[in-house]
């Protein structure tokens, strides 16, 4: 993922680093022989940190488009028709 917003970058790494986090108490409950609830508990988590770093990533490419329509200068030359399917595969 390329972005020239270094805020937006920061926030989505944020969120992916969470979700390493959680995703390792998954693994930790799974070998430590957690209970059924924590440990689908702990994988809702992980899977909401994932989504939610998915559509600000998307969310990230959609304002680069509005600001500049045409494409020049995006480093990512992803059209408007495929963030829409980027977007449906995280709905």
């Amino acid at each position: 993922m390329s972005t020239s917003d270094l805020d937006a970058q920061r926030r989505i790494l944020n969120r992916l680093r969470r979700a390493r986090g959680q995703l390792n108490a998954v693994i930790d409950a799974v070998e430590g022989g957690g209970s059924c609830r924590e440990v689908v508990t702990q994988l809702a988590a992980v899977s909401a940190a994932l989504d939610r770093a998915g559509f600000a990533i998307i969310a990230t490419a959609m304002k680069d488009c509005i600001a500049n329509p045409d494409g020049t200068n995006r480093a990512d030359d992803i059209t408007t028709e495929e963030l829409e399917k980027l977007f449906l595969t995280l709905a």
